[in-house]
């Protein structure tokens, strides 16, 4: 049986493996344990992982800006997948959210990720067309 529960630090080694087996992850610098745990205390109760019988099957991380809410790093495991675990992930996130009067929640796909694409429009999320993001790292951070 899958249990879904508030992401903590104790994750973290769990959660860094999820994300260097799954294609169309990207990992940063930013993804280091000091990173984690300051996104964890500056956003408490808002990540979660799918915990199975033989250890964590899926994870998700969410913060917010104060106006919007972001998603980061949404997997479920292959084997796992088409049983409503990543549904109900994003949805803890979202209601989450919600009681802290955040009503818009955005997040990232890489370009080269059609499955994600492919998922997130299948669960109503909008493919914006307005907007582009634009990033700044400062020298020396590239990998940030």
């Amino acid at each position: 049986m899958i249990k879904i529960r508030v992401m903590t630090m104790d994750d973290y080694d769990a959660v860094l493996a999820l994300m260097n087996d799954t294609p169309g992850i990207s990992i940063r610098d930013a993804d280091s344990r000091e990173s984690t745990a300051r996104y964890l205390e500056r956003n408490p109760g808002l990540s979660f992982v799918a915990q199975g019988d033989s250890g964590l099957v899926g994870c998700v991380m969410c913060g917010h800006d104060g106006r919007r809410g972001y998603l980061q790093h949404l997997l479920v495991l292959p084997e796992f997948r088409r049983q409503g675990i990543a549904r109900e992930l994003v949805e803890r996130c979202l209601s989450s959210l919600d009681a802290l009067g955040i009503g818009k929640c955005h997040l990232d796909v890489l370009k080269t990720n059609d499955a994600a694409a492919r998922y997130w429009q299948g669960q109503s999320w909008k493919r914006r067309e307005d907007i582009d993001r634009f990033s700044f790292t400062r020298p020396g951070n590239e990998n940030a």
